[in-house]
């Protein structure tokens, strides 16, 4: 099997079900058996009844493995790339998921994460495979075996294989998909942003069709640059799934893998690419396949450009894009905009509230309504905030197709922000009715994620949630980076999270501008590189130098008073750790109260697998609050570091796992230098 080795990324997932893939795998090959997954058996509820009545099944199908079939030749997981031409959607309805999955397939990058490559039909085949989807602000790991459903021995109830190539894993990952909503008729009709945004962890822009001809097309060119997915979907019609005249399938989702202007007679023409994941069933007017237009036009790029194939995909101008389609949806790590120049404007901060949750009894009308408050500072031309929620799945009911949760964006006047923090400061979680009035802002909504793109003036503001059921979810708001603070971000400023925070690391220039003669860093310089370049938008919060001593001398591992640049990177990577901790921690910008001291530690990457107890949270919380109990930036720093060290330190020392003897001069080193 070949494969692509670029850009393989990995991520820390959560194991859906408890399953670990390799630890399955291992010992399925240490006992020659074929893996069976016990937690999403072969029977017609994994399926759905549901479904199997809608399609007239009157009979249950089988389950077989591609490598019980011989009538098509030896099966492969991935044939050396994964297309969109390797998809066909099967009897469900689930087109929303594989047109996203089509858009998945044109970006490497994203594309791995879903699809680890551990995995084959020849090397360490055990009947089992999994696959990577984001859900609520972590990744989830979903195990499955390969038994697949099939009806009259050789028609694949679900995407079926293509001929020509008798590639899986499309069928693979539309079963894991399926596992993790709880059985085939659980994708049957969906939303397409929910797609985009669990196999990415991005966010989706909207656009309403008709648009402006131009914005559209450049928008789509900007989109597809920015390696964004991208999708639509038709208008409905008197059937779902019905193709029209125009060879359009009504209410269908289709994947946008293109945009050009084209030279046609004496001018130009925009013209889109899409396909269709039934893998057949074209649009049958301008442009389409065979079409008078292409026989027409003299643009030197024809030939790359026409393929006349039964492929699914698919040339239309722009006008009858915009004439047939409902909304074209645009996903993105960070959101994808054009300033007004019509240029990228993708510069945005973003703050998390994961794990948030509304609850209540319905009965009484009593229901907490907790709010999110953030900062506009610089005043903007264009959209300059968008909110975004996404709902964890297993709080709504299966049944349930619609998104309860509702949300307004109300400003703040310095009175009521005071009250707040002064509210934040003494320990409480929100402060009700807040007022003002409701920003309008422009989104869409769907079954798990409700997205909102605002215009705001420099101000404070509340994200004032209501919902008619208890849920849970992740909001992120993401805000507008001004070209002054662009500037300022290409100087080590982690004051905001910013898109590229996680590759970004350190710049040696910055460590050679503080350091002696480029070499080293003592405490001193370290304090001064950390307040002008960390905390320069933050006036008030600085480290002190008895903090600089002590985290320099938590990364000193050459034990001699000094970082060199290898060090300080190790420290550069944990700040910024330290960073997503505090933002993920606070309950309004610049606020995180010793109360939250275990969730800050849930959210910091290093220290995964250390337990805390409750006495020595409540140690901490006198060691690094103020009198407020109110923990800064530069003290959570300082604990989440010499956590680690020491818990480390104590691994490493004990034999056993469970204490340690220590000379005492061993032990008056150990504590007293760190």
């Amino acid at each position: 099997m070949a494969q692509n080795q670029e850009n393989r990324t990995e991520i820390s997932a959560v194991k859906f079900n408890g399953q670990d893939f390799k630890y399955l795998r291992d010992r399925c090959l240490r006992r020659g058996q074929l893996f069976e997954d016990e937690t999403f058996l072969p029977v017609n509820s994994s399926i759905g009844l549901q479904l199997l009545q809608k399609k007239n099944l009157s009979q249950s199908p089988k389950w077989m493995r591609p490598t019980m079939d011989s009538s098509r030749g030896p099966p492969f997981f991935i044939l050396e790339t994964a297309s969109r031409f390797d998809i066909q959607q099967g009897n469900a309805g689930d087109c929303w998921v594989l047109a996203a999955l089509g858009s998945l397939t044109q970006n490497p990058k994203y594309l791995h994460q879903i699809l680890p490559w551990d995995q084959s039909f020849s090397q360490q085949y055990a009947g089992i495979f999994h696959f990577r989807f984001w859900q609520c602000g972590q990744w989830v790991d979903v195990v499955v075996d390969d038994r697949l459903p099939v009806w009259d021995q050789h028609d694949y109830l679900f995407i079926r294989p293509c001929k020509d190539n008798h590639e899986f894993w499309p069928c693979l990952l539309e079963k894991a998909y399926a596992k993790l909503h709880g059985s085939y008729f659980h994708l049957h009709y969906g939303y397409l942003p929910d797609a985009l945004v669990d196999l990415t962890g991005g966010v989706v822009t909207t656009l309403k069709l008709p648009s402006s001809s131009s914005n559209l097309m450049l928008m789509v060119k900007t989109a597809a640059q920015a390696g964004s997915l991208m999708a639509c979907n038709t208008l409905g019609q008197t059937c779902q799934d019905c193709e029209m005249d125009n060879g359009l399938v009504s209410s269908h989702a289709y994947t946008v893998t293109g945009a050009e202007q084209i030279q046609y007679r004496r001018g130009k023409e925009d013209i889109i690419r899409l396909w269709n994941p039934w893998g057949h069933t074209e649009w049958k007017g301008s442009w389409s396949d065979g079409s008078q237009e292409w026989q027409e036009t003299s643009d030197h790029r024809k030939d790359q450009l026409y393929k006349n194939k039964q492929d699914g995909e698919f040339w239309i101008s722009c006008q009858d894009f915009q004439k047939n389609f409902n909304c074209l949806f645009i996903c993105n790590r960070f959101p994808i905009s054009l300033n007004h120049e019509n240029k990228l404007h993708g510069s945005w901060s973003k703050m998390m509230f994961e794990n948030q949750s509304i609850v209540g009894n319905p009965a009484d009308g009593l229901w907490s309504d907790p709010q999110y408050f953030f900062i506009v500072r610089e005043p903007m031309k264009e959209w300059n905030v968008i909110v975004s929620f996404t709902i964890k799945p297993q709080s709504l009911p299966s049944t349930d197709k619609e998104n309860p949760l509702n949300f307004q964006v109300v400003k703040v006047d310095s009175q009521v922000w005071n009250t707040i923090a002064l509210s934040s400061l003494l320990g409480f979680s929100h402060l009700g009715g807040v007022c003002g009035y409701p920003a309008k802002g422009v989104g869409s909504k769907s079954k798990c994620n409700l997205t909102q793109c605002f215009h705001l003036n420099p101000g404070t503001y509340a994200v004032v949630t209501s919902t008619s059921r208890e849920v849970q979810f992740l909001l992120r708001i993401f805000l507008k980076v001004s070209d002054i603070d662009r500037k300022l971000d290409n100087n080590l400023n982690l004051t905001r999270v910013q898109a590229s925070l996680p590759e970004i690391g350190f710049q040696p220039s910055v460590f050679q501008r503080y350091s002696q003669q480029g070499m080293n860093i003592d405490a001193s310089q370290l304090q001064n590189l950390l307040n002008q370049e960390l905390l320069k938008e933050l006036p008030g919060v600085m480290f002190s130098l008895d903090e600089c001593r002590g985290i320099l001398a938590l990364m000193d591992v050459k034990v001699n008073g000094l970082l060199d640049q290898e060090e300080f990177k190790r420290l550069w990577e944990r700040l910024v750790n330290c960073q997503h901790a505090f933002q993920n921690t606070q309950r309004s910008p610049g606020v995180l109260l010793s109360l939250d001291l275990r969730k800050a530690i849930e959210n910091t990457d290093f220290l995964i697998g250390i337990s805390v107890s409750r006495e020595l949270l409540d140690l901490m919380a006198l060691r690094y609050s103020d009198h407020t109990g109110r923990i800064s930036f530069p003290s959570l720093v300082c604990f989440l570091m010499k956590l680690e060290v020491m818990a480390k330190a104590f691994h490493n020392l004990s034999k056993d796992g469970k204490g340690l003897y220590l000379t005492e001069m061993e032990w008056m080193n150990l504590v007293m230098y760190s």
